[in-house]
């Protein structure tokens, strides 16, 4: 097996196969369709329409009716219709060059958007933010079509080996356990990461549909165990957003196989499905 190492998608993106050559231009492809930093993105084009309703690519297509399943599955709590929220709490260029802010720009309500077929339909002024979705989506597929059999993109996780074992780090950089993957998905949702100031609150990039806000849980980071990439990403984002509930919600998914959250106090507690590595 061979490995690459690069960024895309403004994370660290690793893949294990035979030949895994074929996967940053995959990435890069994909980049130039869902990227929001992008000028010149398909996405960055849809956001900037003014219609409401705009036929996209058959790719970006496929994305938002995974984006849909996904909100559909959380009951709305993963929804890119948060776009105006995130770039409201100053999160409107890469991460590198976020800065810190006096206030943020209120946002009064949560975007709307449908896809059907190829075409988007949405409230004026919507703007979408597919972040974790199209990163875990396209570690999927960049699996599925047998270019790499292991891919890692900003820890979303998704491998078709069955001797995938994964290493999972808590909040402030140790190993919290180590886990077998095998033929699966895994992602890591924190909220510790990705932070900056705006005013006296401290701004992270997990913004809460029901508020609009950043999110505040007692739980510092949450990961799941499911089918794909993608379903991993929304599973750990909702765990987080749930909170004290997160992994109660968890075990009542019939497509989570396993979650795990970092309370807090450094605290680890897991619902039942995890096959530890030694």
């Amino acid at each position: 097996m061979n490995q690459i190492d690069f960024r895309a998608m403004g994370t660290r993106v690793l893949a294990i196969g035979e030949d895994p050559g074929g996967v940053p231009s995959f990435f890069a492809a994909a980049e130039s369709v869902f990227s929001r930093f992008l000028d010149n993105s398909e996405l960055t084009a849809l956001n900037d329409d003014p219609r409401d309703s705009v036929e996209v690519s058959r790719e970006l297509a496929a994305c938002l009716h995974v984006a849909a399943g996904l909100r559909a599955r959380t009951n709305g709590l993963i929804d890119p219709a948060v776009g105006n929220a995130v770039i409201g709490w100053g999160y409107d260029r890469t991460f590198a060059e976020v800065e810190d802010l006096e206030r943020p720009s209120p946002i009064s309500e949560l975007g709307q958007w449908a896809i059907n077929g190829k075409v988007v339909v949405r409230h004026p002024g919507t703007r979408l933010d597919l972040g974790g979705i199209a990163k875990g989506w396209t570690a999927d597929l960049a699996v599925e079509a047998g270019l790499a059999v292991v891919v890692s993109a900003g820890g979303d996780v998704r491998s078709q080996l069955v001797e995938t074992t994964v290493a999972i780090e808590d909040p402030w950089g140790e190993i919290a356990t180590t886990v077998r993957l095998g033929d699966g998905g895994l992602a890591t949702s924190s909220s510790t990461r990705r932070r900056w100031k705006v005013g006296d609150v401290d701004a992270h990039h997990i913004i809460d549909p029901r508020r609009l806000q950043p999110a505040t849980s007692p739980i510092f980071s949450a990961t799941v165990m499911t089918g794909t990439a993608v379903e991993a990403e929304a599973g750990a984002k909702a765990v987080l957003l749930h909170g004290e509930h997160g992994l109660a919600w968890a075990e009542k998914q019939d497509w989570i196989t396993a979650a795990l959250v970092v309370w807090h106090d450094g605290s680890v507690y897991a619902t039942t499905g995890w096959e530890m590595a030694a």
